[in-house]
């Protein structure tokens, strides 16, 4: 099922048991922020991108191999090389994305990120070294920015699309066939709004963070609530602004963010993720958060 239905979605959502697959991933990857700048197409549908004067590119690399000690904690992370031509790279996620046996590759709205699809080497790693089949999405005219424009029950099979310049109907069409989703939601992001990563996570398929001002449409609250409840926290302004929602379980116990998102939870949405038993995780990464991401956009999951 695909559809903008919220109503016909929970229906079959609460059908689907959680035996699709591993809830989290069995390794993740990510690409180092070599080269790090303003990437200005990127900027024009991207209100969190910082100034160009605020880019630190060796406070950015540093806090990004923080990162990587610190997920390696949970689960083993490749990371491959950058490239100064592609500097929103450290973003890899939007690009490649997998499923048990294959990998995708996403369609970039910019052309400086479409550069990233034709990498050989990441391509060549889930091909060759992981025996991965491709599903090549990139050539496409419709804009498919995955797990950005992707949030995904790994447990369920379900997918939340949320639609924007970065995501159209079509685009989202093919990412829930390309990574065989059960079902998917089709919902639009409220003006101003590039990725539903940044407004919404599903956490091991067990608990869900939501921003409401991050949707058009608030029916979107409803279902996550109809699905996760009680495990769902809704985001203040103040979380939304500071990533809280761009979290990631890479391990059935922990929730990583930013130490920005780690500052900006509340009281209660702390007090959902212990009820849902989650530790929180936190590695500073004010400097990266300069390019309009934070960790969940670092990292790309291999199922």
């Amino acid at each position: 099922m695909i559809t903008r239905d919220g109503n016909a979605f929970v229906e079959f959502a609460r059908s689907c048991v959680p035996d699709f697959g591993p809830a989290t991933a069995r390794a993740a990857f990510l690409v180092a922020p070599d080269g790090f700048r303003l990437a200005e197409q990127s900027a024009a549908d991207n209100r969190y991108m910082a100034d160009a004067a605020e880019f630190d590119a060796t406070r950015a690399s540093m806090q990004h191999r923080e990162l990587h000690r610190a997920l390696a904690q949970k689960l083993p992370v490749v990371c491959f090389a950058g490239d100064p031509a592609t500097p929103d790279a450290l973003f890899p996620n939007n690009v490649f994305a997998t499923a048990p046996g294959r990998y995708v590759v996403g369609r970039m709205r910019h052309p400086v990120r479409q550069r990233e699809a034709t990498r050989a080497d990441i391509r060549d790693f889930f091909g060759n070294v992981l025996g991965y089949a491709p599903v090549d999405l990139s050539q496409q005219p419709h804009p498919c920015e995955l797990t950005g424009a992707l949030v995904i029950d790994r447990a369920r099979g379900l997918g939340f699309a949320g639609l924007s310049e970065r995501c159209d109907e079509a685009g989202a069409r093919l990412m829930h066939d390309a990574l065989g989703l059960r079902a998917t939601l089709m919902i639009d992001l409220a003006p101003g709004e590039y990725h539903t990563n940044v407004v919404l996570a599903v956490l091991a398929g067990r608990a869900a963070l939501v921003c409401p001002d991050g949707f058009a449409d608030r029916v979107v609250v409803d279902v996550i609530e109809a699905l996760y409840a009680p495990h769902v926290a809704q985001l203040s302004a103040g979380e939304h602004a500071g990533f809280v929602a761009n979290a990631i379980a890479v391990s059935p116990d922990t929730v990583w963010m930013s130490a920005q998102a780690g500052r900006s939870l509340s009281d209660a949405t702390r007090a959902t993720l212990a009820g849902a038993g989650f530790d929180v995780g936190t590695v500073e990464l004010d400097a990266i958060e300069a390019g309009g991401g934070s960790l969940r956009c670092c990292v790309g999951e291999v199922f």
